[in-house]
């Protein structure tokens, strides 16, 4: 007895214990599924799941957490009968073994979900869920499209949304029975019908919440092979937000609700007119902007053109001027010519020369005087000719009055070089009395060309 209370056997921590415990199960026990029915269920403010599976001889902890109780096809409740996917574990905190459940469905629904499963991971291979097929909404769709029966709560709901949101918006009801025998070849039907009609912009494929046989036509491939060869956009409102069905999958775009699926289509009226009146006001900025920069710069040219009635009263001014100063030139001459032959008189009344030889160098240089300021002044006069012939040729009016004509295009440019002009091209020509209209018949010949 001493010798056995003495031997070296170690002593394990309650922590060690567990610890190992959870390791062996972990590791001899695979991942299986398991039957049974919940109860006890919690459902805690961090979104994790505890409850128990049951049966009529016993009953295991389970632990279900947040990230894969969102993507629960339906909502656990006490007393359902389920399937899970679970890992055989152990809590160390408390000792107690447990479940940790991966994925659940329903009892006696495994074939359903096998086929759910098989045509998901088919559709996928072929590329019907990538994101790159996928079309955007349209922004102010003409018209909207729903499939869906006449008899669903989800009709009304997406109608009242659409009506309070864009009342404007036209509607095409496209009818079709969303659960029951033959249901998914009449909604694929409708579909392709709202398709081939090309009616409407986009398309919703509706139906309110139910269980996995109530939404089963939305699973059958029929269907998800009539939204994906839709022409148009389609919006997938099937049951509530934690319902996944295949045709949310190949829509373009997946609604929680049906009622969500109208939110998305219809842009909102409210929103959308203040969005004008803010470009609204955005746009009267610019044009404001924009009129006044044009008025501007049209004052700026306006101070830069000369009229041709104004160059034509400057030019006159210049040649007045001129006349002017000719005039006094020839009568500097003149005085000076004066002063020279009165100082020219006072030297002979000085030195009394013979009269006679000055007599005649005066008349000679009177002669020369005269003939000096008369060829002055007919150079002056022939300057003056001049500029004014100069003046009258710049004047436009006289150019036309000797049979000339103005061309001009429709927008006022004067025609320079022939080249410019194609037939048929419509001309104004300016005679010096009035004007008139005319049309290139002919291309123009190049110069030289004529002969």
């Amino acid at each position: 007895m001493n010798d056995m209370l003495s031997s070296p056997t170690p002593v394990w921590s309650v922590t060690e214990l567990n610890r190992a415990v959870k390791g062996l199960l972990e590791r001899e026990l695979p991942q299986l599924w398991v039957s049974g029915e919940i109860s006890n269920l919690t459902i805690a403010a961090s979104g994790h799941c505890y409850f128990s599976l049951k049966d009529a001889g016993a009953q295991v902890r389970c632990v279900m957490f947040r990230n894969r109780a969102m993507l629960l096809p339906f909502k656990p409740r006490e007393g359902l009968k389920v399937e899970a996917r679970a890992v055989v574990t152990l809590y160390e905190a408390r000792g107690d073994y447990q479940l940790n459940i991966e994925a659940m469905r329903p009892a006696g629904l495994g074939a359903l979900y096998e086929a759910y499963e098989k045509l998901k991971q088919r559709l996928a291979a072929e590329g019907l869920f990538e994101p790159a097929r996928k079309r955007p909404l349209p922004a102010a769709p003409r018209a909207v499209g729903i499939v869906t029966s006449t008899k669903a709560a989800a009709l009304r709901d997406v109608l009242s949304t659409l009506r309070r949101r864009a009342p404007q918006l036209p509607v095409y009801l496209y009818p079709a029975p969303v659960q029951g025998e033959g249901s998914a070849d009449k909604l694929a039907a409708m579909i392709r019908a709202a398709g081939s009609r090309a009616e409407v912009d986009v398309l919703i494929v509706c139906r309110g919440g139910g269980s996995i046989e109530d939404l089963w036509s939305f699973n059958e491939e029929v269907v998800a092979r009539a939204i994906a060869d839709c022409p148009v956009p389609v919006v997938s409102g099937v049951g509530h937000e934690t319902d996944f069905t295949i045709a949310d999958f190949v829509a373009d775009v997946r609604a929680p609700t049906p009622t969500a699926a109208a939110e998305l289509v219809a842009p909102d009226r409210s929103a959308q007119i203040a969005l004008l009146r803010q470009w609204q006001g955005r746009l009267q900025r610019v044009a404001s902007q924009r009129l006044e920069s044009r008025m501007q710069r049209l004052d700026f040219l306006a101070r830069r053109l000369v009229h041709p009635g104004e160059r034509l009263r400057l030019q006159g001014e210049r040649l007045s001027r001129a006349r002017q100063d000719l005039q006094r030139a020839v009568q500097r001459h003149k005085e000076l010519a004066n002063w020279r032959l009165h100082a020219l008189q006072q030297r002979h009344q000085v030195l009394k020369p013979s009269t006679a030889v000055p007599r005649r160098e005066l008349e000679q240089l009177q002669q020369r005087l005269q003939q000096t300021l008369l060829r002055n002044g007919e150079r002056r006069q022939a300057r003056l000719d001049r500029l004014t012939d100069r003046l009258t040729a710049l004047n436009p009016e006289a150019v036309l009055a000797r049979g000339y004509s103005l061309v001009e295009t429709r927008d006022g440019q004067l025609v320079r070089d022939a080249a410019t002009l194609r037939g048929g091209q419509y001309l104004r020509l300016r005679f010096a009395q009035g004007e008139a209209g005319a049309v290139v018949s002919e291309a123009p010949v190049e110069q030289g060309s004529l002969f």
